[in-house]
């Protein structure tokens, strides 16, 4: 098998910058010049920042609205994710319906089907550079411990009122069908997930929403938020209503230090593939593809015809750390590598050209949130755990709900005004995330196996 790997470079930057010149050019833009004086700060320039920026101004053209960004417009899980438009959220709508109700759980389910299609129409119509293609996602099983745990899945949607239609479990056959995956026993699919290229998305937004007044300032930290004002190093913005929408960087805020914890997920992309390696593998359509294990993998066919492939496994760092040197991991990079392989054998000579990797943020119960205390004017989106591509436009929907006081279904959902209990500090933190890390691979390894490693399943769930 080759062992070549690219260099640390993401796939959509470069593919963006390829086809610039059917996109908005992506402006160096100022830092902030000095103190400022607006209605609504957000802290974050990614997507949660970005979409709660566009509603606000759609809804009021003459609110005041400002944007700082510590390093540039995307840079962080928006401009590196994996490009899946899905409904998933990190919780299950088992979960959701457990903890709240059945009809909360539909709701849910309702509106992030809802914001697929209108990611899907924002991006036919100001981002046709993305190759925003809603084929649906499958995902399969490549053991039995795994196809059990699709199977619920694909229940409990049934359970809650989605019909077949929605969520269809698959046979081996039927997989073999749409795709040939080594070891494949079984797996579901849903309509309900498009893929994308995030790059020429966020670029887009951004650029639409300084066409309608916002002000997005780069290279500019954020040092605190307090109540009222977003204190940084050029000046201070004083303001009605401060959005956090950092994301994993929430853990560099001394304050919130502990509210999310980030963690790196990596990506790999091969070469452009030829047509005869596509009829072995037979991805024909560009629908998303995951598999059941633990430890997550997720992958998507470019509209340039490479595999994007992604996973969760590199290790937390210390204290939160987010610096950036710890994206570059070439031993994960490896796995991801060995894990593609492995899925698909045809490609072992193939090059990978590039690597890359970004920073989720996770909260504790593993619930992502949305919110707005109107008497600090702190408002707030985040939480995803790498759901956040739909996510995040349904977030900042809701945010701008929440400020215009518009009473909607959105400001109804069950995550709206949800307040997870804080991280453990160190060094317990690290000692738990690893624990649970290496539990996780654990599992997977004994399930690939043949064993269902049932009581470690537990023990896992319960740590969650």
């Amino acid at each position: 098998m080759s062992t070549t790997l690219g260099p640390f470079s993401c796939l959509w930057s470069d593919s963006a910058d390829a086809i610039q010149g059917t996109l908005p050019s992506r402006p160096v833009r100022a830092a902030l010049p000095g103190g400022l004086d607006v209605d609504v700060c957000i802290v974050g320039a990614g997507f949660t920042g970005l979409w709660t920026s566009w509603f606000l101004k759609t809804q009021d053209p003459s609110i005041r609205v400002a944007v700082i960004e510590q390093r540039q417009v995307g840079f962080g899980a928006s401009g590196r994710n994996g490009g899946w438009v899905q409904t998933a959220l990190p919780s299950s709508i088992a979960e959701i319906a457990s903890s709240h109700s059945v009809s909360a759980a539909r709701a849910v389910h309702n509106a992030m089907v809802e914001s697929v299609a209108a990611i899907g129409s924002f991006a036919g119509e100001h981002a046709p550079g993305s190759h925003f293609t809603q084929a649906g996602q499958l995902h399969v099983a490549t053991n039995s411990a795994q196809l059990a745990r699709l199977n619920r899945w694909v229940t409990d949607h049934h359970r809650f009122g989605m019909s077949e239609t929605d969520y269809r479990g698959l046979s081996i056959a039927e997989i073999a069908g749409k795709i040939r995956v080594a070891g494949v026993v079984g797996g579901y699919f849903t309509p309900h997930c498009a893929v994308v290229n995030p790059r020429p998305l966020i670029d887009a937004l951004a650029a639409l929403c300084e066409s309608l007044g916002v002000h997005i300032f780069e290279n500019t930290r954020a040092e605190e938020i307090t109540p009222g004002r977003v204190r940084t190093r050029q000046g201070d913005v004083k303001c009605t209503v401060v959005v956090r929408a950092t994301e994993g960087y929430t853990a560099n805020f001394r304050r919130d230090h502990r509210e999310l914890m980030p963690i790196f997920s990596l990506m790999i992309a091969t070469e452009p593939l030829a047509q005869d390696v596509w009829d072995e593998i037979g991805w024909a359509e560009r629908f998303a593809f995951s598999d059941g294990r633990n430890l997550i993998i997720y992958a998507q066919r470019t509209a340039d015809d490479r595999i994007a492939f992604g996973g969760r496994g590199a290790p937390y760092r210390f204290g939160s750390n987010t610096h950036d040197r710890f994206a570059d991991n070439i031993g994960a990079h490896m796995i991801l590598r060995k894990e593609l392989v492995r899925l698909f054998p045809v490609l072992a000579d193939t090059a990978i050209t590039h690597r890359w990797g970004g920073i989720l943020g996770v909260s504790r119960d593993w619930n992502a949130s949305v919110g707005f205390d109107r008497r600090s004017g702190f408002a707030w989106a985040g939480g995803y755990v790498g759901d956040g591509l739909t996510a995040t436009h349904l977030a900042g929907q809701t945010v701008a709900d929440l400020i215009f006081r518009h009473d909607t279904e959105r400001t109804t959902l069950p995550w709206v005004g949800h307040r997870s209990r804080k991280w453990e500090v160190e060094p317990f933190r690290t000692l738990g995330v690893r624990a649970i890390s290496a539990l996780a691979a654990s599992i997977d390894e004994a399930e690939s196996r043949g064993r269902h490693a049932r009581i470690r399943s537990k023990v896992f769930d319960l740590m969650l």
